[in-house]
C-alpha cells in the first residue's frame, strides 16, 4: 500500500510511520499524476487539487485533507469514481476562535472599538461561527447571525447584518452554485451597506470577499480597519491591500499546533477505518518551552501582530511563512 501526503502537515508522520505502508512525502502543490498514479491514498492540504486532471488513471480510492475546508476536492468526481474522501470539520475552530479574540483584543487597546459597545456581525454559524459568537458574547459584544441553513436566535439577513454591525467576521466555505453561494459574498455593493463604517474580519475563503472591492472601501473610509487571514489568488497577494490593513497573515488563523493535531487524530481515524489498519496512538501537540511563563493575558499565547509583521516586510513568502509556521498553543498546560 501507498500513501502520498503533504510534506508540510506537522506532527503526523511519526503515527503514519506505525501503519507498515509506503509513505512518500512532497510539496502540496506540486503533487501531479505521475506522483499518485500508482498511491492508494492522499492525505493533503488546501495546495492540492484533487480533481480529474489530478486523479484520472490513478489507483487512488482515499483522499483525506487535513483541513476544515474541502473546496479544493472535487467532490462529484469523487463520488463518480467511488473514491473515499474525507475532511475535518471544526478540527482548528478553537485555533480560529483565538485568532480572532486576540484580534478583538488589539482592536481595542488601540481604541479602535469598544468591544462592550459593539455588535459583531458573524457570517456563517457552523463549527467556527458558534465559538465565535460565543467569545463575542463573553466579551460584552452584542451578537447577529446571518446563516440561511440555520434558525438560531439574533439571526438577520446579510444586508441587515451588513448595515449594523461595527465588527463583521466571516465563517463560511466557499461555493460557486446553489442558492447561497458564498464567492464574492462581500462585494461591491456590500461596502455601500455599511453604514457603521466597521472592521471586516475574514478567515473562512479568500474569494469570500472581493479584495479589490475591499481595497477600494479602505481608500473611500467605508471599511474602518480589515483583519485578512484569507486572500484571493493565494499566495500573490495583492500587496497594496496588504499595506491597507490593520492585520494581514498568511491563512494561518487555523495553525494552532492543538488545531493540526485534532486534524491529523481525525484522518488516521477514517485512514485506518477504511483501510483496516491498526490505529496507531494518538497526535499530541508539543509543549511550550520550560522557559514560557504564562501570566494570563490571551495575547501572550498568541499574537497575531508576530504573523502580520512578518508577511508585511515579505509579502513573497507566504508559502514560507505558512510551511514553516512556529509552534503556537492555544493553552497553557
Amino acid at each position: 500500500m501507498k500513501i502520498v501526503v503533504d510534506s508540510k502537515i506537522p506532527f503526523i508522520r511519526p503515527s503514519l510511520s506505525q501503519l507498515g505502508v509506503e509513505l512518500v512525502y512532497l510539496d502540496g502543490a506540486s503533487i501531479g499524476p505521475e506522483d499518485v498514479k500508482d498511491a492508494d491514498a492522499l492525505i493533503v492540504r488546501t495546495r492540492t487539487h484533487c480533481n480529474a486532471s489530478l486523479l484520472d488513471g490513478s489507483k487512488v480510492r482515499y483522499v483525506a485533507t487535513a483541513t476544515i475546508g474541502f473546496d479544493h476536492i472535487d467532490t462529484d468526481y469523487m463520488e463518480k469514481n467511488h473514491i473515499r474522501w474525507m475532511n475535518c470539520p471544526g478540527c482548528n475552530a478553537s485555533s480560529v476562535e483565538q485568532y480572532v479574540r486576540s484580534c478583538l483584543l488589539l482592536l481595542q487597546q488601540s481604541g479602535i472599538i469598544r468591544l462592550q459597545e459593539a455588535v459583531l456581525g458573524v457570517v456563517g454559524y457552523g463549527h467556527v461561527g458558534k465559538m465565535i459568537a460565543a467569545m463575542g458574547r463573553s466579551m460584552g459584544m452584542k451578537i447577529q447571525i446571518c446563516d440561511p441553513f440555520v434558525s438560531v436566535e439574533g439571526k438577520v439577513d446579510i444586508q441587515t447584518l451588513e448595515a449594523t454591525s461595527d465588527v463583521i467576521s466571516y465563517h463560511v466555505p466557499l461555493t460557486r452554485s446553489g442558492q447561497h453561494p458564498t464567492y464574492h459574498l462581500c462585494d461591491g455593493m456590500s461596502f455601500d451597506r455599511m453604514n457603521r463604517c466597521p472592521v471586516l474580519i475574514n478567515t473562512s475563503r479568500g474569494e469570500v470577499v472581493d479584495n479589490l472591492a475591499l481595497l477600494q472601501a479602505l481608500r473611500q473610509g467605508k471599511v474602518r480597519e480589515a483583519i485578512i487571514d484569507t486572500w484571493e489568488n493565494e499566495p500573490n497577494i495583492n500587496t497594496e491591500l496588504l499595506e491597507k490593513v490593520y492585520l494581514g497573515t498568511p491563512h494561518i488563523a487555523g495553525y494552532s499546533a492543538d488545531g493540526k493535531a485534532n486534524a491529523d487524530n481525525m484522518v488516521l481515524d477514517d485512514l485506518c477505518r477504511f483501510f483496516s489498519l491498526p490505529r496507531p496512538p494518538k497526535v499530541v501537540p508539543p509543549s511550550l518551552p520550560d522557559t514560557f511563563v504564562y501570566d494570563g493575558n490571551p495575547l501572550q499565547l498568541y499574537d497575531p501582530r508576530i504573523d502580520s509583521d512578518a508577511l508585511k516586510r515579505s509579502p513573497s513568502d507566504f508559502e514560507l511563512l505558512r510551511g514553516n509556521y512556529r509552534l503556537r498553543r492555544e493553552h497553557h498546560d
